[in-house]
């Protein structure tokens, strides 16, 4: 690692807030992403009720 002198504290806190915020979007997406697959699976049964019913 570089010597950051007296800017070390800086930037290393900056390298630490943005590895979290990586953390927290990648969390937020993985959810959204759960969440829509489980609302597609819902709407996809839902059809398929619709089609036998109709006969």
């Amino acid at each position: 690692m570089p010597d950051l002198g007296k800017y070390a504290t800086e930037v290393i806190s900056a390298y630490g807030v943005s590895l979290v915020l990586l953390a927290v979007l990648l969390g937020l997406t993985l959810r959204r992403g759960r969440a829509a697959r489980a609302d597609l699976e819902q709407i996809e049964s839902e059809a398929k009720q619709e089609v036998r019913k109709d006969g």
